[in-house]
């Protein structure tokens, strides 16, 4: 049996995408009203509703505020304008030190030093945000606890662990560039590709992160030097203190990719199709996707945990294989 989605292909049964009799809402049913059929990424974040000419995307949230939006056809093209980068497991390897800050809070709620995640968490405590990372985490171990008590320990385990890494302490390994990393970047700038860095990462854990990797890899000048365009979630909220909107809008929404590229970049929504986005999570293919880019699938993160490898255009083991993926698209011009 062949699963057909609108604007994203035709896939077989095994792709990891599963059937579903309805949406989570309630609001469409497969076979009534014209609807085709309805399938969600293995790991249930985006659902696809389906007609005969076109689909919408039902993103759910952890915090109760979903949202459906089109999905656009992307059909990649020649030359590459533009390259947005995910920052955590695609740039830089760090997820299992996020992983283990999710896991120091979550033992911090419960008064349980011995805690431990399990594998099966990964999909769902990776490439969203901090609050839903928190919020799964309640639900399944610690049900009655509070999301701003959650927080609360995860700022103060994060900024500890933070300030010994930047005092060149803490925990080793935390923050590795992907191997590739500097010749992709300086690859990417000989041929006038224009460099887009994107994380859902809150900014105070996610701009450390990337200048470590800097220095690590002895590049000659500063990120923000580099990257045309950096966008991150922001800066969070915390009592006494104002936030910028982050918790709610990023991946799998398309926001921030979105932003990263027509504000950041100024590349028009009738471009996109020069456009390519590069993600290691589930989360993060998505949200390429929905905001209307190429999405290449970057080996090592959960993109085949999470069930998503059907919306990436290519999957690659390294940045030498992205990097024919982009030549290959600019030698088709």
């Amino acid at each position: 049996m062949k699963i057909n989605i609108p604007d994203l292909g035709s896939f077989n049964e095994d792709c990891g995408l599963k059937c579903l009799a309805k949406c989570s809402d309630g609001r469409f049913e497969a076979g009534k009203d014209s609807v085709t059929g309805i399938y969600a990424t293995g790991d249930g974040k985006v659902e696809f509703i389906c007609w005969k000419d076109h689909t919408l995307a039902y993103v759910l949230s952890a915090l109760g505020h979903p949202a459906y939006y089109p999905l656009k056809p992307v059909t990649p093209k020649g030359p590459v304008k533009a390259v947005l980068m995910d920052l955590d497991g695609t740039s830089v390897r760090s997820e299992s030190f996020w992983i283990w800050i999710i896991e120091q809070t979550t033992a911090s709620l419960l008064g349980d030093p011995n805690f431990r995640l399990s594998k099966e968490d990964e999909p769902f405590i990776s490439g969203h945000s901090v609050s839903e990372h928190l919020q799964y985490c309640i639900d399944k171990y610690c049900p009655g606890q509070s999301l701003a008590a959650a927080r609360d320990f995860y700022f103060q385990h994060t900024h500890r662990e933070m300030a010994e890494i930047m005092a060149g302490r803490g925990k080793e390994g935390a923050f590795t560039p992907s191997h590739g990393l500097k010749e992709f970047l300086l690859a990417l700038k000989e041929m006038n590709i224009k460099i887009g860095l994107v994380t859902s990462g809150l900014y105070e854990k996610a701009w450390p992160e990337i200048l470590s990797a800097f220095r690590t890899l002895e590049m000659d000048c500063k990120p923000e030097d580099f990257y045309d365009s950096a966008i991150s979630a922001g800066f969070p909220l915390r009592v006494g203190s104002v936030g910028t909107l982050g918790e709610l809008s990023p991946k799998p929404h398309p926001w921030l990719y979105a932003e990263t590229a027509a504000v950041g970049l100024g590349i028009p929504e009738s471009e996109r199709c020069h456009v390519v986005g590069i993600e290691d999570s589930g989360a993060g293919v998505a949200s390429i996707r929905l905001a209307g880019f190429s999405a290449i699938g970057f080996a090592g993160g959960n993109i085949d945990a999470s069930g998503t490898h059907a919306l990436c255009d290519a999957y690659c083991e390294n940045f030498s294989e992205v990097l024919a993926v982009i030549k290959k698209l600019n030698a088709s011009t």
